[in-house]
């Protein structure tokens, strides 16, 4: 599976887009522009499972770091900036990592 499964490429194109410049990432923004805000809680859960790549239930820092490159393989890595933002606003629980209820809340609301 990929995440072309569940949302557009246009869609991811665009969003991949707007973020392109250091410190621009807005996880709630990307969830808009890609589209996934208005997917079902099943297709939410499914782009969680993708970008979890570990598989452990939940997405850490490390693998925020290259969110962006599993929407689109050439895009950016996140700054530290982004990731510290991106954990504060999903990371509910404040345990530095985000479960797939955290990331189906944030990504829904």
């Amino acid at each position: 599976m990929s995440l072309s499964s569940v949302l557009s490429a246009d869609a991811i194109d665009s969003a991949i887009k707007d973020c392109q410049a250091p410190d621009s990432f807005s996880a709630k923004k990307f969830f808009q522009m890609c589209g996934l805000t208005k997917k079902s809680p099943q297709d939410v859960k499914k782009a969680f499972g993708f970008l979890d790549n570990n598989g452990n239930g939940f997405i850490e820092e490390e693998e925020l770091k290259f969110f962006l490159q599993k929407f689109c393989p050439g895009a950016r890595v996140l700054t530290d900036k982004e990731i510290k933002a991106f954990l504060s606003v999903a990371d509910d629980d404040n345990d530095g990592r985000i479960g797939a209820d955290e990331f189906q809340a944030m990504v829904l609301s």
